[in-house]
């Protein structure tokens, strides 16, 4: 990192960075990237309460009339904030953003993701607004975040399907079918309710952002701040916005770059869909499978029982362990997931105390003991017979198995305990 910030026009002044880097690091405890520069504007805004935070790249068309708005929108709110535009163009769009009066972070181009997590050491303001700087987000509306903020909010949305959609803004093929499809699938999964997942004007505490720990580097980061701020349990609400269509002359990121991009934007946020719901898919399916193993198994340990014209024999009993484990790790990986993808804390002190290791190593020791000694009317018979053993539907067959359902259920809940354990002691290392 350079001592000083150059000057690179008129509105601009040397900088020292080296208090401002130490403030960083006493403050936010983030680190600094080495590979970025601070341009910093000579009016420039002290202590904002507000900051309005950009990735831009090579947006030249759009960058100078974008801080306008923006400083149109702080004065109409009526609260002190600073622009800070998070550049990795190759045209002019630095240049003219700091004549504009924004600060601008030079960074290598690495992600959309990436650029809010290079911004956060050098944001300021108490509360962040996020978004684009193409002139589709209209920032000369920010004052209902503001309200917001200063209401106790700590995550809030824009919407653009409570608010305006100006015509041809947005394609069809997202309007009407990928984001609501999306947002449908998101708030199943988490069950939320959000209108407008994709949204890309938001607003966040400096606080939550800096605990949210974002990792994403690309598209998917919009995705991981919904899901996290749900997991968080951040007080979120949504706030009606307007969205326009894109100037003359300038055309989306997603089309510049690749036209296949629209698609794989979706596939990223399915992707941290499923990486971050893992429990969805393991912990509710693994309790029904368990159940259904069970009410195979259990009735089914004393011997055959017969329904109607069918008879349960020990085939459906094995059946029916098969389900019980499978049924039982599944519920032990969602409770593993849901301590993993625990930012409040309050899963893993649930399940620490559900699961103490205590309790649980002499519960599994009991229970794997226990399926032992049902194994020894077998193995006494397996002798007598001159280690020969026809397969029937003896009941010494049936409570065999259901011992081996027993040392196999203990196994699983000890194994999975300690990792439980081993795991919440991690993060309390990291932490």
């Amino acid at each position: 990192m350079a001592n000083a910030v150059p000057a690179t026009g008129p509105t601009t002044e040397w900088v020292s960075v080296e208090p401002l880097l130490s403030a960083i690091k006493n403050d936010s405890q983030q680190s600094v990237p080495a590979d970025v520069q601070l341009l910093v504007p000579k009016n420039d805004v002290e202590e904002p309460e507000i900051s309005i935070v950009i990735p831009a790249l090579n947006e030249e068309l759009t960058i100078t009339e974008f801080v306008e708005w923006c400083k149109e929108g702080l004065a109409a709110a009526g609260v002190q904030g600073e622009v800070l535009i998070i550049d990795s163009s190759t045209d002019s769009t630095p240049q003219l953003a700091l004549a504009a009066g924004a600060r601008v972070l030079k960074t290598p181009k690495r992600g959309l993701g990436r650029a809010y997590i290079d911004a956060l050491p050098f944001v300021r303001g108490k509360y962040l607004i996020l978004g684009d700087a193409d002139l589709t987000y209209d920032f000369r509306e920010i004052k209902p975040f503001r309200d917001k903020f200063r209401e106790g909010y700590e995550y809030i949305m824009g919407s653009r399907f409570k608010g305006t959609i100006e015509e041809g803004a947005m394609p069809a093929s997202h309007r009407y079918f990928g984001t609501p499809v999306t947002n449908w699938l998101l708030n199943f999964l988490y069950s939320a309710d959000f209108s407008d997942i994709h949204c890309g004007m938001r607003g966040i505490t400096r606080a939550a952002f800096i605990e949210m720990n974002l990792q994403s580097q690309e598209w998917e980061y919009a995705s991981e701040m919904i899901i996290k701020s749900l997991y968080m349990g951040l007080k979120t609400c949504e706030v009606p916005i307007h969205f326009y269509k894109d100037r003359p002359g300038r055309l989306s990121h997603l089309k510049r770059e690749n036209p296949f991009n629209n698609w794989y934007s979706g596939w990223v946020t399915l992707k941290a869909f499923f990486v971050h719901g893992a429990s969805f898919f393991l912990y509710k399916p693994g309790i029904a499978l368990l159940a259904l193993g069970l009410l195979l198994t259990l009735p089914l340990s004393a011997g055959p029982v017969t329904v109607g014209p069918i008879t349960f024999s020990l085939h459906w009993m094995l059946l029916g362990v098969t389900l019980a484990i499978l049924g039982l790790q599944s519920v032990f990986m969602g409770i593993l997931a849901k301590s993993l993808l625990d930012y409040s804390g309050a899963q893993s002190r649930k399940w620490s105390r559900i699961l103490s290791y205590n309790r649980s190593v002499v519960l599994s020791g009991l229970g794997f003991c226990a399926g032992a000694l049902l194994q020894l009317p077998l193995v006494s018979e397996y002798v007598k017979q001159g280690f020969r053993l026809p397969v029937n539907n003896e009941p010494i067959y049936h409570l065999a198995v259901a011992g081996l359902w027993l040392m196999m259920s203990s196994f699983l809940a000890f194994t999975n305990t300690l990792l439980l354990h081993a795991l919440l002691k991690m993060r309390r290392w990291q932490r």
